[in-house]
């Protein structure tokens, strides 16, 4: 049992919240992009990068973390394209203390999955990966006290946070072995394909492929983690808000192709269906990410189902999800389907 104890202890030892097996999908086993050990390690280096003030270091330590880095990004790589099938399917839990490691690794790993589907080399992928692992690598100039504002900014704080992407550029030009690529990451990643971003309003073909494609990745995970100024949305909105901006905000074909790859309804989001049954996602396949394979909990009229069915939205026409459970309706849920299992 999950005692107040054991609660403490997890909060001491940095464990923001844990994953709780409610028995509504034995069985299925929620596979992460990357193993635990390589996002680990990767942060480790983002953090110690960052904490250290790239200028306020020593040439040799500073060129030391790059080295770093540059093998967290190599592995993360090697990962990536070992297993081409899997599909992001976890919503990430940070703490707030976290949320700039977390995040510089999360966009990584979104955006060479966007690159591989693009069909990028390898060499290619690793400037990617270094732009994306890097690019708000500036916000070590901006006061924390704005970065951690839980309010809205005023005009004079957002103009500061603006000077994050310029920042950035300048510490990476000045960082030995990281090249010019992922210093226009770090420039450009604000920046919008209709003109209306930042620092310097480039549309189009003007900004850098890579900061297109990082500029997605890092859109998508804001939106689905937890911020001092707001929640996280779920992520079937964040998914929808990309989808209606590709061509407008966003470069079409990157957004085509990073959304391929990311499930809009994560393993364990309990759905309802056109149908009228309530179930729960077990699958999605890639390129199929709002056609997930749900087991029914609920039939049509309300009744639990204990018999294991499937609906493959893929493969049926006419049924879709309609929406997500919301968690009071689910509590209820969950009520239910243990009254049925102690009977």
């Amino acid at each position: 049992m999950l005692g107040r104890g054991y609660i403490r202890r997890l909060k001491a030892h940095g464990v923001p919240a844990v994953y709780i097996d409610d028995g509504l999908l034995p069985g299925v086993c929620v596979e992460d992009v990357i193993s635990d050990d390589v996002r680990v390690q990767a942060m480790k280096q983002v953090r110690l990068l960052l904490e250290e003030e790239p200028q306020g270091a020593p040439a040799g330590r500073a060129l030391i973390r790059v080295q770093e880095i540059a093998q967290a990004v190599n592995e993360i790589i090697d990962e990536l394209l070992s297993r081409e099938s899997v599909v992001v399917n976890l919503a990430d839990i940070r703490s707030l203390d976290d949320y700039t490691f977390g995040h510089s690794v999360n966009v990584c790993v979104l955006s060479l999955i966007t690159g591989i589907t693009l069909g990028y080399g390898r060499e290619e992928l690793f400037r990617l990966g270094m732009g994306a692992v890097l690019h708000d690598i500036g916000k070590v100039r901006v006061p924390e006290e704005i970065l951690n504002k839980p309010g809205p900014l005023t005009g004079e704080e957002f103009e500061v946070v603006k000077q994050h992407t310029v920042c950035g550029y300048e510490l990476l030009q000045c960082l030995s072995g990281v090249g010019h690529a992922p210093a226009c990451v770090a420039l450009q990643h604000h920046e919008r394909h209709d003109g209306q971003g930042y620092p310097e309003g480039l549309r189009g073909d003007e900004i850098h492929p890579f900061a297109r494609i990082v500029a997605v990745a890092d859109v998508f995970d804001a939106l689905t983690a937890d911020r001092v100024y707001r929640r996280a949305l779920p992520v079937h909105e964040a998914w929808e808000m990309l989808a209606g901006s590709g061509g407008f905000l966003f470069d079409f074909r990157i957004v085509r192709a990073f959304l391929y790859n990311v499930a809009a309804y994560p393993v364990g989001t309990v759905v309802a269906l056109s149908s009228g049954e309530i179930g729960v996602v077990v699958e999605t396949v890639r390129g199929l990410s709002r056609q997930p394979r749900v087991r029914v909990l609920f039939d049509a009229g309300g009744a639990p189902v204990t018999d294991g069915r499937e609906r493959h939205l893929a493969g049926e026409r006419g049924i879709t999800v309609v929406r997500v459970v919301v968690e009071d309706e689910l509590g209820n849920l969950e009520i239910k389907i243990k009254k049925l299992k102690n009977k």
